[in-house]
C-alpha cells in the first residue's frame, strides 16, 4: 500500500434543525461577533431566520454580507474582506452553497494575514492562519464545506483555485431542513455534482488512497438511493439528509483524491454561459467516463455495483462499466435536466475554444485515469453537443 496523507475537518454536527444552535455552537468556542457569508436568496427566504434569532438571544454580534454570486468573482472576495476588517468581527460563518463557503473560507485568511488573492493562488501557497470558521451548507451538492478548496472567478472566463488544509472549518454544521426548500433543478444538478465528485475522487490517477475510496463508495451509495426521491419529492427529510450527508463525503473524498476531466471540461461551460456548476458537469460526465472506460474501466465497474444496487450487474468490467455510463446518461433526464450543449444554446463555432480553455486546467487533468489532448477535449465536446 503506497504512503498518504488525508486531511478533514474535526468537527461535524448533523441534525435537523441544526442551525438553530448556531450561537450555543459560537459561545461554546468562546467567540462573539460572527460576520457571515451568504447570498441574497437564502435572506430572502429566511433560511438563516432560526440561526440569527439564536445569536440575538445569546447576544452574539453579526454582521452580514449577503452580496455572493454564483463563480464569485475577486471583487466580491475583495468587498468581503474589507468588511470583514472593519466590523472586527471574531470568526467567518459561510451560510449557503459552495459559492459563499468558498468566499468566507478565502477571507478568513485574507482578513488576518498579508498575503494578497493572488499569491494564495495554486497549492500549499497559503502562509499563516485564519480567523475560526464554521460552514453550514444549503444544498447537497458541492461539498466545499468539507474541502480544503476556494474557487474564484479570476477574470471573464477563468478560475482559480486556492487549496490549503488551511482552509478547512474548525466546525460544519449539517442541517436537512436548510434544503427543503430547494428547487428541484437545483436539488438535480447540485446531487450531480456531488456524484461528480465521488466518481472523480474514485477514478483519481493521483492521491486517491483508502480512506478517499470508502469516502467516495459511501456517498454515491446514499446519494444513487437517494438523488431521485429527493427531486420528486423535496419536502422527503430522509432523502434530504441522505443527500447532505452524501454531498459531505463526497467533499472529503475529492478534497484529498482530485477531482479531473470532467471538472476540466465543466469549467469553460460554467465561465463562458453561466451555467451552474452541477449542470455543466452533468452535461460533460458520460462522455469523459466513456473517454476513460478503457483506463477505468475497473474502477467503474466496482462503482457500478454500488450506484445499480437495484439491478443485476455483470461481473464481465466492461459490461459493468458500459451499465455504469448508461445509467449517468439516463439519470439527468429522469431528474429533468438539460442533457446536450446545443439544448443551452451554446454555438457549435464555439467548441474548439472551449476546449482549448479546458486545456488550461492542468491541475485537474493531471488527475485523469487518461491522458486527454486538445483534440480528446474537443470530441468529447461534439459528443456533449
Amino acid at each position: 500500500m503506497d504512503n498518504f496523507t488525508f486531511n478533514t475537518v474535526s468537527d461535524i454536527e448533523f441534525g435537523a434543525g441544526f442551525s438553530a444552535n448556531l450561537g450555543k455552537i459560537i459561545l461554546k468556542m468562546g467567540l462573539r461577533k460572527a460576520f457571515i457569508v451568504t447570498d441574497p436568496g437564502i435572506l430572502a427566504h429566511g433560511l438563516m431566520d432560526k440561526a440569527l434569532s439564536d445569536l440575538s438571544k445569546l447576544k452574539i454580534s453579526y454582521e452580514i454580507f449577503s452580496k455572493v454570486t454564483a463563480d464569485p468573482p475577486e471583487e466580491i472576495v475583495l468587498d468581503a474582506c474589507n468588511r470583514l476588517i472593519l466590523s472586527k468581527c471574531d470568526l467567518v460563518v459561510g451560510f449557503g452553497g459552495g459559492s459563499s463557503m468558498d468566499v468566507a473560507k478565502i477571507i478568513a485568511i485574507l482578513a488576518k494575514e498579508k498575503q494578497t488573492l493572488a499569491e494564495m493562488y495554486g497549492v500549499d501557497n497559503i502562509v499563516g492562519t485564519r480567523l475560526p470558521l464554521i460552514q453550514i451548507p444549503t444544498t447537497a451538492g458541492t461539498g466545499s464545506e468539507a474541502t480544503m478548496v476556494s474557487i474564484i472567478t479570476t477574470g471573464r472566463t477563468t478560475k482559480a483555485g486556492a487549496v490549503s488544509r488551511v482552509l478547512l472549518a474548525d466546525k460544519i454544521i449539517l442541517d436537512p431542513l436548510l434544503t427543503l426548500g430547494l428547487p428541484s433543478s437545483i436539488t438535480a444538478a447540485t446531487g450531480v455534482d456531488a456524484m461528480v465528485h465521488a466518481i472523480e475522487a474514485f477514478t483519481s490517477k493521483r492521491l486517491k488512497n483508502p480512506i478517499s475510496n470508502m469516502l467516495a463508495v459511501e456517498a454515491l451509495k446514499l446519494m444513487s438511493k437517494n438523488i431521485e426521491m429527493a427531486v420528486t419529492d423535496g419536502q422527503n427529510i430522509n432523502a434530504r439528509s441522505a443527500m447532505l450527508i452524501g454531498a459531505m463525503k463526497a467533499g472529503q473524498a475529492f478534497a484529498n483524491a482530485p477531482v479531473a476531466a470532467v471538472h476540466a471540461l465543466a469549467y469553460p461551460l460554467g465561465g463562458n454561459y453561466h451555467i451552474p456548476h452541477g449542470l455543466t458537469n452533468s452535461l460533460v460526465l458520460p462522455h469523459v467516463m466513456r473517454f476513460n472506460m478503457d483506463e477505468a474501466s475497473k474502477l467503474y465497474s466496482e462503482l457500478a455495483h454500488v450506484v445499480l444496487f437495484d439491478r443485476e450487474v455483470p461481473q464481465d468490467e466492461k459490461q459493468a462499466s458500459e451499465m455504469l455510463v448508461s445509467y449517468f446518461e439516463t439519470l439527468p433526464k429522469r431528474l429533468g435536466l438539460q442533457t446536450t450543449l446545443r439544448e443551452m444554446n451554446i454555438p457549435f463555432e464555439d467548441l474548439p475554444r472551449l476546449a482549448e480553455e479546458a486545456m488550461l486546467q492542468q491541475r485537474l487533468l493531471i488527475n485523469n485515469p487518461r491522458e486527454l489532448n486538445l483534440e480528446n477535449a474537443l470530441e468529447i465536446y461534439k459528443q456533449a453537443y
